[in-house]
């Protein structure tokens, strides 16, 4: 199998440079329309396919995003390894506005979202113990190294429903829990993507300290634009320096990431619903046609 990268841009991300033979291309879904159309092309010789996640000129509200018709979008067209980039608060002190965050777990706030690509007529549950790729992961280590671009290596990320900002005493309970980074868009994304077996990593870009930090106040817009805008070359020349991480012929994850649907449908096969399963062609067609 042959590696091809997904990358899906979050606020301020909403193209790639460099791309060789880059087009826009539209792509059904059997969940409805994506996002936006996906950029296919080639960055230094490995394939690639960009998805603006709020649509290019943000035109989707956290709430409102497709995102399983954004993960089957990146799926039926041949993507084996997802990068997510989004935008979130810092819970933390040591994180600071402008420093770029590897996220490897979630805490789960949001509440008015479809969260999964199976239910009545196809009933399947994954594992998300450790809900991000970790080979991926350490490959996206690797290409902020490269890019000389500050990245912390291991946080988790509060996923709130927005798309208001956090109250103080959100803020304050949140990092009471753990939290390290806050956003509005990490789930249910890693979660489809699970279910669809893709590998997937996030890199979280810090815009602000949300309100909890006595020193910098109340977030807004302006001060999160301006942050994103500084950063939007870091993300890029990140995700330039990926292929490089990743080998052209892909082997299987290691982290089972691929395989993750193997014993997770419970609908006995004489049960399953017909119309259900062709709209799962594409994120579980390995398991239903084996």
């Amino acid at each position: 199998m042959q590696t091809m990268i997904g990358v899906i841009g979050g606020s301020g991300v909403y193209d790639i440079d460099g791309l060789e033979g880059a087009s826009w291309v539209k792509v059904k879904t059997p969940w409805g329309k994506p996002s936006d159309e996906v950029l296919l092309g080639r960055l230094n010789g490995t394939a690639m396919a960009f998805l603006p996640r709020h649509g290019r000129g943000h035109v989707h509200a956290p709430g409102s995003i497709n995102y399983r018709a954004n993960i089957d979008a990146l799926k039926r067209l041949g993507c084996t390894d997802v990068l997510a980039v989004s935008a979130v608060g810092s819970l933390r002190a040591d994180y600071a506005p402008g420093d770029f965050v590897l996220v490897d777990q979630y805490i789960d706030r949001s509440f008015d979202r479809q969260k999964s690509f199976f239910g009545e007529g196809c009933v399947g549950h994954v594992s998300l113990a450790h809900p991000t790729c970790a080979r991926l992961g350490q490959a996206c280590t690797a290409a902020a190294s490269a890019a000389q671009v500050k990245l912390h290596a291991g946080a988790t990320y509060l996923c709130m429903e927005g798309p208001q900002f956090s109250t103080l005493a959100e803020s304050r309970l949140y990092r009471q829990w753990g939290a390290d980074v806050i956003g509005m868009t990490g789930m249910p994304e890693a979660k489809l993507a699970r279910e669809a077996e893709l590998c997937y990593a996030s890199i979280a870009m810090v815009t602000d300290y949300d309100c909890w930090h006595q020193d910098h106040g109340a977030v807004d817009v302006a001060q999160v634009i301006a942050t994103l805008t500084a950063n939007a070359g870091n993300a890029r020349s990140l995700v330039t320096q990926l292929p490089a991480q990743l080998a052209a012929n892909r082997a299987p994850c290691p982290c089972g990431c691929d395989r993750a649907l193997d014993h997770a449908l419970m609908t006995a096969p004489a049960k399953r619903d017909p119309e259900v399963l062709n709209k799962l062609d594409a994120v579980a067609g390995r398991v239903l046609k084996g």
